[in-house]
């Protein structure tokens, strides 16, 4: 690679412009128009060119070249340039020019994760000035679009495009990125661009590359999903086979005993209809989250049987594992997703065949909702069986954890969200990442893990070794706890403050004040972009505020056996809310049912717990899916769940 003059760059750039009519050279990553590319970070540049011809770009005064590879491969730096703009880029080569324009020289923020993190703007609260603010030509907004990948993919669609954020592009962004950027704009007075990348629903394994998931434990999901790029038919056995021993390991059942046998003794009932579960007048079902089996008989002829087929199931809501004739034929969890499998040669039989389906529904609406007029198996010879009516259904034995998803589906998946919405961006370089997710990680040990590994990757791979993280800590959802009991989502959400607290350039937006026990998707995210916001000033900007607002400091054995709790990043002086006590405290021993609630005298930055006579060994706090805490300091921000062992 090789500086060159400005004069000389602009001179090269008006001679290949000649060549215009030949394909230009082509940049990776998410340079458009109205791009804003990170300030003082070197300027990764990489793309497509003419195999063998020499490319120049020129940005901000600064020009650089390099030389295509024989596959046509070309990658090149910028130096580090300060906040500025707009420019224009130019990329140019014998075979033809390029101009981005109304281009940016700012800080960059990735924003990742699930659901609430795509959440838009106009389906959040909109009471607000901020939801309709004007046209800020400082601020660039980018979404990466839904699409997944089992192996890297090496750039992004062409229809992706930076937009400027005002009342007809904010609308559909995300809303906790948004609200966040906003903030960020107005304190560090530079411009910003946020990049949009997110999926509803998704789990973080999904996000994780192959080397991240490896590190985290999850080599074996890694292998799984490196099979099906090879060879999907074998990575399809391979993971029925998985969810069977899982079942089995579960239950208890031995081999040929399951319910997914032809012959399965369970409580049929007959399937009204071929809609969710819930919508059955069914009283057992009318809230039911679980796994309900599906089963249905067809008769095939003898020429039918000599030759494949193909099952056709419609949706089922949320995942399905699929068998017939007590041999597993696929399964899936994308709940609009229609169920297509392939019946190979040998599968079905000449007279009665069982067509068997296992349905896991783990949030809202569950069940084979078809259409029913779309639900067949069509043979070889070109003729069909209708299978939209006469099913029978059980609810299924209760089974501990979660169960095994492949590694290839889309959102519950192993790496195939970073591959297809991640790995495009190349070298990014960010000041700072904002990941909003855990819903779907809750049951699911190791998420401490799994977060740390995707952190230290994604900063590895977009080049910022030293990019703020920011973690939307998850909000209180669920029906409320009426006495000490094991929670998915504290454990989650107390993984990602033990996470945090362990790397210096990350911390956490506490939501539990802003969650909804009764939606999933609470619509405060306001709140959520300015918690977010705020651990970026400190984490990238080194602003002496508290990243996170009060946080546990140190619990130790006070007098009397009870417990003392000291709290860091207090602004002002701790409260209880609307009491004369802290609420949402649990002293427990050693054993997992020995924790009993405990209420706190709040002085200064300290809750002091009385002892009740009981052996304490541990404390833990706001310990439920949806808990009621009021412990919060001058600034209104809350303390955040925990469990600690005491010193």
């Amino acid at each position: 690679m090789q500086r060159l003059p400005v004069r000389l760059a602009i001179a090269v750039l008006l001679a290949s412009s000649a060549s215009a009519a030949l394909a230009a050279p082509r940049l990776d990553g998410v340079l458009t128009d109205h791009a804003v590319i990170q300030r003082g970070q070197p300027i990764a540049l990489s793309g497509d060119a003419a195999a063998g011809e020499t490319v120049m770009i020129t940005l901000a005064g600064r020009s650089v070249t390099a030389k295509a590879d024989r596959a046509g491969r070309f990658a090149a730096e910028l130096p580090a340039l300060d906040a500025g703009g707009p420019y224009d880029l130019t990329i140019a080569a014998q075979s033809g020019a390029a101009v981005l324009h109304d281009v940016l020289i700012g800080d960059v923020y990735l924003c990742s994760g699930q659901s609430n993190m795509e959440l838009a703007v106009s389906e959040a609260q909109d009471l607000i000035p901020d939801a309709h603010a004007p046209v800020d030509a400082g601020l660039r907004l980018l979404t990466i679009p839904k699409r997944a990948a089992a192996t890297p993919v090496a750039r992004l669609d062409d229809a992706v495009r930076w937009t400027v954020a005002g009342p007809t592009s904010q609308p559909a962004f995300s809303a906790a990125c948004f609200y966040m950027a906003q903030a960020l704009r107005r304190s560090a007075a530079v411009p910003i661009g946020a990049i949009h990348s997110s999926w509803g629903g998704s789990r973080i394994s999904a996000w994780m590359s192959d080397p991240a998931l490896r590190q985290a434990g999850l080599g074996d999901q890694a292998d799984l999903l490196a099979l099906y790029a090879r060879d999907p038919a074998a990575a399809n056995r391979r993971a029925m086979t998985l969810w069977e021993a899982w079942w089995r390991t579960g239950s208890g059942d031995a081999v040929g005993r399951e319910p997914w046998q032809p012959g399965a003794a369970l409580d049929w009932q007959a399937v009204p209809a071929m809609t969710n579960f819930e919508t059955w007048g069914v009283a057992d079902l009318a809230s039911y989250n679980g796994m309900l089996w599906y089963q249905r008989s067809v008769e095939v002829t003898a020429e039918q049987a000599r030759g494949p087929a193909t099952l056709v199931l419609g949706t089922i809501d949320d995942a399905d594992r699929t068998w017939v004739n007590g041999v597993g034929v696929g399964g899936s969890s994308l709940a609009a997703q229609s169920r297509v499998y392939a019946l190979p040669v040998g599968t079905l039989k000449a007279g009665r065949n069982v067509i068997t389906v296992n349905d896991d529904d783990v949030y809202a609406y569950g069940g084979m909702t078809g259409p029913a007029d779309t639900m067949r198996i069509t043979f070889a010879d070109g003729s069909s069986v209708p299978l939209g009516d006469g099913w029978r259904y059980a609810k299924a034995q209760r089974i501990a954890g979660s169960a095994p998803r492949v590694p290839w589906d889309d959102i519950n998946g192993a790496g195939t969200l970073y591959n297809a919405m991640i790995a495009p961006l190349g070298r990014t370089r960010v000041a700072g990442i904002a990941w909003y997710q855990g819903e779907s990680d809750t049951g699911i040990p190791g998420y401490d893990q799994r977060l740390t590994a995707l952190i230290a990757d994604w900063r590895t791979r977009l080049g910022s070794p030293q990019a703020g993280f920011a973690i939307a800590q998850l909000a209180g959802y669920g029906a409320p706890s009426f006495a000490p009991g094991e929670s998915g989502w504290a454990t989650v959400r107390d993984a990602q403050r033990r996470v945090a607290a362990a790397d210096r350039h990350a911390g956490v937006a506490v939501t539990l004040d802003i969650g909804d026990a009764l939606d999933i998707h609470p619509g405060e995210k306001h709140a959520v972009g300015q918690r977010l916001a705020q651990v970026m000033r400190a984490a990238v900007y080194g602003e002496r505020i508290a990243p996170s607002g009060p946080a546990l400091a140190r619990a130790q054995r006070a007098a009397g056996g009870g417990v003392a709790l000291d709290f860091s990043g207090v602004t002002g002086a701790l409260h209880a809310k609307s009491a004369r006590e802290a609420i949402g405290f649990e002293l427990c021993g050693a054993a997992a049912a020995s924790c009993r609630y405990a209420s706190g005298t709040v002085v200064g930055s300290q809750v002091t717990l009385p002892g009740d006579g009981q052996p304490v060994t541990r404390v833990r706090y706001a310990w439920s899916d949806a808990p009621a805490i009021n412990l919060v300091d001058d600034a209104g921000l809350p303390v955040g769940p925990f469990e600690t062992p005491l010193s």
